[in-house]
Parts: structure tokens; C-alpha cells; sequence
């Protein structure tokens, strides 16, 4: 799908939910683009993927989310001018219920790799009509409920229902038809009743009279008809060739070398003729007959095989003998064609795609098909085997090629433009926000997330002070016995050992146990029960001083140790400094924890007794060690952490 369907939703989905919502539905999906492109294709799963998303973000159902998108759409592309377009078609809804479907034909020169759907109406009446919705995509029949929604709201001024009258193959939040056993993608069929007022539209459209001038007009040749629209077919009711356009007849003489054009009169159309839109259609007299104002698009079949050359007599027995179009001429006229064109091989030719409308003439109970090759530029036209004098003398078929011509490389151009742009941006963005990560990265070490987060919201960084009535915190210092007389080549052995000590060390932390404040020399400082609040302070910082001392074993450093000691109490913590800053801990509590490390011993985890009595009540092994002094305290009763708690079975 092309970014504007993605760009309607972004806007309203902000507007509506917010940006926070918008984000999360994105992170929901998976989705890394966090702006979209209007000419660029995007998975068909991301509408009814965010669809899903907002539905479990908001409580909301997927439907509801389906036909808000739908409704989002149109009212975006009123910026692109695509209201005007709409309200051009037609002076009543119905009008552009009957021309939805040729506005996605003329879109597909803009739009060139838009998978649009199809769209007819079989039923209308002063209350409304019928439409049916044909696609290869399953999941957006609701997409297009808001569609038609807010389109009659919005630039039709009315209120219509929708209801689904049948459904097939039409998978809630799919993105595609269920596979058949033949192979492909099965066909979603809707089909819908839209109740409206449409008294006005059957007055002025359906139930016209005729003015009786046009009841006088004398019998038109064939020859004329043909003349104007060489590339014409006319059809009986079963469906049989019984005239062709001149130059209908030199193009499939091209595309079937040494056969006689005579094989195309009276041959099923089927059989040298493929319908390729309106799409999931049959070529029945009843279904092309019922599509009147609908474009068709008829593809010339390369090689084809008829059953056979068909005898002039039984020809001329299929067609009325009284009718306003005569069709007398047509063999007559094909084997003069016959044998005026050279013969050429049809290697390498392009095949003919043939479009316009199938009108139905009551006369002789005939279907005329008024088209013209579908060209976008001269070189599509070579590829054909056709020249500028083959086209329609009336109409703009002409004009259309030479604009192709000079515009179609320039647009071509400008889409890889486009496109080029877009994934520069992506990459900016995908830069961006890897710079972005890795400055998160980095405050995060030096502030807590969520005191972080806080600052973020415009919060004044006094205002970040808090109070915490039990948090426990802990020193450990890094002892080294090996001296040297090289004072140099000493200091960078002592910075590889704090590095590989203290990488040990950071890599236990774990968040919201325990937090690293911060690291001074040789000493590294930790806290748990700040800036997250956690009853379990105590023992989780039991468990970290017992890892640290055992990963300092296990790095295996000759002659480096570590003294370690803890305390719990009250403190005071906050952001301290603007350039660098910094969370800090303040209070008695950071004192005595640090006189516990100071005081200890290399290799052990000395605890005061306060926190001992809550330890051994969780199990742990202690050894009391005795009275120490403590500067400021006096006398501490100290112990020694010996093991961890036993495990629960």
C-alpha cells in the first residue's frame, strides 16, 4: 500500500489519541518508520496490524479502528485535492458509487503499483442500492465501510447505513485472500446494501423519458461506427463477435501470424479476448450488461485459438435483420484487411489493452464496446505495432501518448527522487535514534531512569530531592599488595584492575535491587531501596556483597582483594551539578556504611549489628566480630557476613 493510507492514520490517530498512543501502537507492530512517505509502498499488514494495536491499547474493537482509518483517509486526501475529484463525477452519491471504480483507473497513472479493488453497483432504487466489493485483500471491507461513510457525509451531506448482505473469503484483520487448492489468492466477495435517500437520482437519471427527437433517427452503417472507434466490438446476447473495428482486426492479425481475421466474426469473445477489470467478474451477457457507466478493460489475447474460421452465411444469420446499426459489411470489410496488411511475426509485441465502456443498444439487442487501446507513452505504442494514425481520430488518445511522452520519464524521475528521499530519511532517523539510545545510555549511567524521566517532563531538578526512610548502602574498595618502584607502568596496572573489578561488579547490578551511585578511586558505592523503593534492601544487598566477593575470586588477580562493608538506615539522595550531574546520597547512613568498609577486612563483608539483626532473621550465616570503633559513633557492635541464606525448597 502507498504511505498516504499510513500518513491519514498517523494524523488522526495523533490528533484523536495522542502521540503516546500513536507510539506504542508503532512498538505494538513492530513498525520502525515513524514518518511515512506518500508515494512509497508499505506492507499491507501495518493498517490492519495498528488496527489491532490501538484495539488492545484502547479497549476498543478492530472494526471500529478499521472504519476510523477508513474515515481518516478521505478526510486527509481532501488535502491532495482528491474531494474535488470526487464531487466532479457526479452531481449524486450515486453517481460516484457508479464511478468509484474508474477513479481508480485514472489514480493508476499517479498511484502506478496501487492494488486497488473493485467496485460495482447491481442494484439501485429510490432507498439506496447495492454494491459489491471485490479485492485480493482480506480485511478491508470495513476500511471501505468508513470510506463511503464519511464520503456521503462529507461532500454529499447525507447519512447512509451499510450492511453486509453477503461475504466470502473476507478474514478479520487479514491482509490477503485465503490461498485455493487450484493455487492464488481467492477473490473477497462483499457484498453491501447502502440505504439512502436516492428519490432525487432515480428521477433525474433512471426514469428519464426519451425526447422524441431521438425517436426519429434514421439507421447508422456500421462502416460509421466502426470508422469512429476503430478498436470497437460488437456483441450479441450469446456473447459472439459479430463486428470489429479496423483496427481491431490489424492488431490481432499481428499478434496471430497466418491465421484469417475471418475467425474473430461470429467466435466467442472469450477466445480471443481476456476481461481483465472490472476484476472477479465473468464475461456473461447478464454481468456486462448490468455495468453500463462502468470503464472496462479487455486484454487482446496473443496466439489465441479460435474454433475455427467461421462460415459468412452462419455469420450473417446470427444478427438481426432489422437494426439500427447495420453490420452487413463486417466480413467484407475484414477480408479486404486481410490481405492489405503485411504479415509480420508477433515476436516481442506488446498485447493490446483495450478500454472503455460497453453500452447497450435495444435495437439489435447488441452490446457495443467504445474503447481505445490503454497507452501511456511512444514507446508502449511501438511495443504494440501500433502508430499515432492507428489511434481514435476523436477523443484524446493521441494528446494522451505525446503527454505520456514527455511526462512519464519526468514523473518516473521524480517518484525515484521520492524514494531516494525517503530512505535517506529512514536512515537519518534510524541514526537518530541510535544516538539517541546510546545518549540514554549514558544518562542513565550517571542519573536513574526514572529520576531521568522526570527531568525529561520539564520537572526542576530540586525538585527531584527525595527522603527515604530505610535504604541499605554499600562500599567495597579494591586492595592491591603488589607495589612497584615504576610509578607509571603501577598506575596502568592499577587501572586494568579497577576496570576488570569493577566490570565484574557492574555486571551484578540489577535494577531496581540495586543501584550504582558511583565510583571514587578504588572505592565503588552502591545503594537498593533508592531511587526505587524496595522492602528488601537488606537482603538483596546481602546477595550482591557475597557475588562481589566471589567474583573478585574468580577473576583470579595476584594479589588483589576486596574489603567490603554495608549498613542500613535513612537517607536523603538527589541530583547534585548541572554540567556533569550526579545522583547523590547524603545522610549518616552513607557514613557509617562507609566506616563498615573501611574498618573491615581484604576478602570479608563486615555489616553493622543493626543490619546483622535483620539478616539473620532471613537466614543468613554471621560471625559476630565485636565492638569497633567508628569515627563519630563510638563503639559498633560488627559482624561478619559469612554465607547467604539457605533456599527454599
Amino acid at each position: 500500500m502507498y504511505g498516504m493510507l499510513l500518513e491519514s492514520v498517523q494524523h488522526f490517530v495523533q490528533l484523536e489519541y495522542g502521540e503516546f498512543v500513536w507510539r506504542q501502537a508503532l512498538l505494538t507492530t513492530g513498525c520502525k518508520n515513524t514518518v511515512f512517505n506518500t508515494h512509497q509502498l508499505y506492507p499491507d499488514n501495518l493498517i490492519p496490524d495498528l488496527a489491532a494495536a490501538l484495539s488492545a491499547i484502547t479497549g476498543k474493537p478492530i472494526d471500529e479502528f478499521m472504519i476510523f482509518f477508513g474515515r481518516c483517509f478521505v478526510r486527509f486526501f481532501s488535502n491532495f485535492g482528491y474531494d474535488e475529484l470526487i464531487k466532479a463525477t457526479g452531481r449524486y452519491f450515486c453517481d460516484f458509487l457508479h464511478s468509484v471504480d474508474n477513479i481508480h483507473l485514472q489514480m493508476r497513472f499517479t498511484y502506478r503499483k496501487m492494488k486497488s479493488p473493485s467496485m460495482q453497483l447491481t442494484e439501485v432504487d429510490e432507498n439506496g442500492a447495492v454494491l459489491v466489493y471485490r479485492s485480493t485483500r482480506s480485511g478491508f471491507s470495513k476500511y471501505l465501510r468508513g470510506q463511503l461513510l464519511e464520503i456521503a457525509k462529507q461532500l454529499y451531506g447525507m447519512d447512509v447505513s451499510i450492511k453486509v448482505l453477503e461475504s466470502q473469503n473476507d478474514t478479520p484483520g487479514g491482509t490477503s485472500g485465503p490461498i485455493s487448492i487450484q493455487g492464488g489468492l481467492k477473490t473477497v466477495i462483499v457484498k453491501y446494501r447502502l440505504d439512502f435517500d436516492n428519490r432525487e437520482y432515480m428521477q433525474r437519471r433512471v426514469h428519464i423519458k426519451a425526447h422524441p427527437s431521438q425517436l426519429q433517427l434514421t439507421p447508422v452503417n456500421s462502416k460509421l461506427l466502426l470508422n469512429l472507434f476503430p478498436f470497437a466490438l460488437i456483441l450479441n446476447e450469446e456473447m459472439k463477435i459479430t463486428a470489429v473495428g479496423e483496427k481491431l482486426i490489424e492488431s490481432w492479425m499481428l499478434n496471430n501470424v497466418n491465421r484469417s481475421p475471418m475467425e474473430l466474426i461470429g467466435a466467442k469473445v472469450t477466445e480471443h479476448f481476456k476481461l481483465r477489470r472490472p476484476s472477479g467478474i465473468t464475461f456473461t451477457w447478464e454481468n456486462i450488461k448490468r455495468l453500463q457507466t462502468v470503464l472496462f478493460e479487455i486484454q487482446l489475447l496473443k496466439g489465441s485459438s479460435a474454433k475455427g474460421t467461421k462460415d459468412a452465411s452462419k455469420q450473417s444469420d446470427a444478427q438481426p435483420a432489422a437494426s439500427q446499426v447495420d453490420t452487413s459489411s463486417s466480413t467484407e470489410d475484414a477480408a479486404k484487411i486481410m490481405t492489405s496488411i503485411p504479415r509480420r511475426g508477433s515476436q516481442g509485441l506488446r498485447s493490446i489493452l483495450l478500454k472503455g465502456e460497453m453500452r447497450y443498444i435495444k435495437d439489435i439487442n447488441s452490446l457495443v464496446f467504445l474503447c481505445s487501446p490503454l497507452i501511456n507513452n511512444l514507446e508502449e505504442l511501438r511495443e504494440m505495432g501500433l502508430y499515432l494514425n492507428d489511434l481514435n481520430p476523436h477523443g484524446l488518445s493521441r494528446e494522451m501518448v505525446f503527454s505520456g511522452f514527455s511526462h512519464y520519464s519526468r514523473l518516473d524521475l521524480m517518484c525515484e527522487r521520492e524514494e531516494q528521499r525517503a530512505e535517506e530519511l529512514e536512515t537519518s532517523l534510524a541514526l537518530a535514534d541510535s544516538w539517541k539510545r546510546q545518549g540514554d545510555e549514558l544518562l542513565y549511567s550517571m542519573i536513574p531512569r526514572t529520576i531521568a524521566e522526570r527531568l525529561r517532563e520539564g520537572q526542576n531538578p530540586h525538585e527531584t530531592c527525595q527522603s527515604f526512610e530505610e535504604v541499605t548502602v554499600l562500599f567495597a574498595e579494591v586492595q592491591e599488595t603488589i607495589t612497584g618502584d615504576d610509578s607509571i607502568k603501577y598506575a596502568m596496572t592499577t587501572v586494568n584492575t579497577l576496570n576488570a573489578a569493577f566490570s565484574a561488579f557492574d555486571e551484578l547490578i540489577h535494577s531496581p535491587m540495586a543501584y550504582k551511585v558511583e565510583t571514587v578511586g578504588k572505592v565503588y558505592m552502591a545503594v537498593s531501596g533508592a531511587p526505587d523503593i524496595n522492602p528488601f534492601h537488606a537482603q538483596h544487598m546481602a546477595d550482591l556483597a557475597l557475588a562481589m566477593l566471589q567474583s573478585i575470586r574468580q577473576l583470579n588477580l595476584p594479589g588483589v582483594g576486596v574489603k567490603i562493608g554495608f549498613h542500613s538506615g535513612p537517607i536523603v539522595a538527589g541530583i547534585v551539578g548541572l554540567k556533569v550531574p550526579r545522583y547523590c546520597l547524603f545522610g549518616d547512613t552513607v557514613n557509617t556504611s562507609s566506616r563498615m568498609e573501611s574498618s573491615g577486612e581484604t576478602d570479608c563483608i563486615q555489616v553493622s549489628g543493626y543490619t546483622a539483626q535483620k539478616l539473620k532473621k532471613l537466614g543468613y550465616v554471621l560471625l559476630y566480630r565485636g565492638k569497633v570503633a567508628v569515627k563519630g559513633k563510638g563503639d559498633m557492635e560488627t559482624f561478619w557476613l559469612q554465607g547467604p541464606a539457605p533456599k527454599k525448597k
